[in-house]
């Protein structure tokens, strides 16, 4: 019987951790190979009997699994380990490898909020020769000016491009014990607090000078990075903050849900997801703030003496440091907006948007061209729609809209009639999404209308209100007569076999990605003048390009279902609720197949709300 390969990897976790540890053990499985045996082993404290049976249950021929309970061996210096927020004492477990371990030469440790996408195996023989660790340069360092002086100034590092994770490394307890590196731990613990960064940093500090770095591919955290092409990732590290299973827009979030949904711990983790409060968001961003702060704090109690290299350099930093708070203000707005769909989402109010629109100024009887049959109306339309399809490509050339895919165009093509488009809203730029796939389409000679906001017509400033005014849009009205030119236009314009694109969530939630409840109005306009609704519902990845607000440009699927014809045996207002429902079910098939989880709202029912009270 051939001998297999030893790949020994060690994690160290508490309790709170185990379902995550059973998702980074899943992925491991995944991409395991037989000619190699996986010795996991788990360092711990506190963890429940009921929890150690559910991992071990994860082994298989090749993948053996051991809890180490550490308790007896930290327990002379527990008390010197320092630790903050939502980190926990088995953090430092890794460094006390090297004398636990005699019969081990080299051994991979891996933190528990990470996903394999390749065989660790491959890491683990990496080559480090003599050096004390094979690590990856840390990603939120390198991308945060305050946390680059810290490291040089407080750590000592020469450079923060030396400044390594400690999640993924490659340990060579051969030479860390001739080293005599657990000694000169429990020596620098006695005389220095690192509170930023805890043991990474006391790893960082000891081990400089004798790292092997390694390709990021190894260590990928959720932060974009043009150079790196999502194929070649081996290793997704959900570090800090950017957890998938509190978050919904987290970059990579897919390839972790891949493998909850295996694991026997996937409810456990949606509960998670879905019961994580808007408190605990707050506490999130105020932990962010504070451990600038504290990194900030600390830089700034060593004294600069250091020599200036160039003014260059200086400016380089100041500039940095400027578009780093930038993007920190305008990743703050988009998460006070996520911060309020949360909340919007868990009282039920889908309709409502989020974000201060402008105040509506009524629509007079007349006021609006509804039909386009002045002069001066086409011709600010041809003008309004050249400049829009200009944007649209400007936006398209710097990857600001970025459209992956057009699934179902035949079920457009085959409508001879005219129609009405549904379409989930995200984005004030989806609109150009649905607009490309109409142009894919085969009707050439026909107009597809939009159908916006009074105030959006009324008091829009800028470039959009422009747009908003003149690019073929069917403005809503709360004059009733202006209303009534509204729906008289509707019909004559679908009549004409045009198309008109109606969101029937009737907000915008930004980067939302569940269908929401839908409007009675798409579908009665559809039932009253016996057209078809085309359900359209467009489905997003992160992609690897970050926007100015800090956050990952989305990539777009624009998925166009059969249409759906109303009942003329029903009456106008039973056929439309039909049509409701089913498109609504439509979209919730597409979200729940595209994303592989169900549809899930956080919304509280009336009976908590009474028991909340009580």
């Amino acid at each position: 019987m051939q001998k297999l390969n030893v790949v020994p990897i060690f994690f160290a976790v508490d309790d709170g951790y185990i379902p995550f540890l059973g998702v980074t053990i899943q992925s491991i499985i995944e991409n395991s190979s037989e000619e190699n045996l996986y010795e996991i082993k788990i360092l711990y404290t506190n963890i429940l009997d009921t929890n150690k049976k559910r991992i071990m249950k994860l082994e298989k021929n090749n993948i053996k699994i051991e809890f180490v309970d550490l308790n007896y061996y930290i327990d002379s210096i527990k008390d010197k380990l320092y630790t903050r927020d939502y980190y926990s004492k088995s953090t430092y477990f890794r460094l006390f490898l090297p004398n636990l371990y005699p019969e081990y030469d080299k051994v991979l440790y891996l933190d528990s909020d990470i996903v394999l996408l390749d065989d660790p195996a491959k890491l683990y023989n990496t080559d480090i020769k003599d050096n004390l660790l094979g690590a990856i340069p840390d990603e939120i360092v390198g991308f945060t000016p305050i946390y680059r002086e810290y490291v040089e100034k407080v750590v000592g590092m020469d450079s923060y491009k030396h400044y390594f994770n400690a999640g993924v490394l490659i340990m060579n307890l051969k030479e860390l014990r001739e080293f005599n590196f657990q000694e000169k731990f429990i020596y620098l613990l006695e005389k220095v607090t690192y509170s930023v960064a805890q043991d990474q940093d006391y790893l960082n500090r000891i081990c400089k000078g004798r790292v092997k770095y390694l390709n990021v591919v190894w260590n990928k955290m959720p932060i974009a990075r043009k150079s790196i092409n999502v194929k070649d990732i081996k290793l997704i590290h959900y570090n800090f903050a950017h957890k998938p299973w509190h978050y919904e827009s987290v970059l990579y979030d897919e390839y972790f849900w891949k493998y909850a949904e295996k694991s026997e711990f996937f409810d456990d983790i949606k509960k998670v997801q879905i019961n994580y409060s808007e408190e605990e968001v707050k506490e999130d961003k105020e932990k962010g703030k504070k451990l600038l702060e504290l990194a900030q704090l600390e830089a700034d109690c060593v004294g600069q003496d250091r020599k200036v290299r160039s003014l260059k350099r200086i400016n380089e930093y100041i500039s940095n440091y400027r578009k780093s708070n930038d993007l920190i203000k305008q990743s703050e707005d988009r998460l006070a907006i996520l911060e309020e769909i949360s909340k919007l989402e868990k009282e039920g109010k889908f309709d409502i948007d989020p974000e201060k629109d402008p105040p509506t100024i009524p629509i007079m009887p007349g006021e609006v061209d509804y039909l386009n049959e002045k002069l001066t109306n086409k011709l600010k339309t041809t003008v309004a729609n050249t400049l829009a399809l200009g944007f649209f490509k400007e936006l398209l050339r710097k990857n600001q809209l970025v459209i992956k895919e057009i699934n179902g165009i035949e079920n457009l093509n085959e409508i001879e009639s005219g129609a009405i488009i549904t379409c989930n809203h995200f984005n004030p730029l989806d609109v150009f999404a649905v607009e490309t796939a109409f142009r894919t389409s085969n009707h050439k000679g026909k107009t597809l209308y939009k159908v916006i906001r009074e105030g959006n017509y009324t008091n829009f400033p800028g470039f959009y209100g422009y747009l908003f005014r003149n690019s073929n849009t069917l403005p809503l009205a709360t004059s009733t007569k202006a209303m009534i030119e509204f729906v008289n236009a509707v019909e004559t314009l679908l009549s004409e076999k045009n198309f008109i694109l109606i969101y029937p969530e009737q907000s915008l939630w930004w980067n939302y990605r569940k269908p929401r409840p839908l409007k009675n109005g798409a579908f009665k306009f559809a039932s009253k003048n016996k057209v078809p609704i085309v359900p359209m519902f467009i489905t997003m990845k992160n992609s690897d390009i970050i926007g100015n607000d800090g956050f990952p440009i989305l990539e777009y699927y624009i998925n166009i279902e059969k249409p759906i014809y109303p009942n003329e045996e029903l009456s106008v207002k039973e056929a439309a609720n039909a049509m409701k429902e089913e498109n609504y079910n439509i979209w919730k098939n597409i979200y729940e197949a595209f994303y592989k989880k169900p549809l899930e709202y956080t919304t509280i029912k009336s009976e908590d709300k009474k028991k909340e009270t009580v």
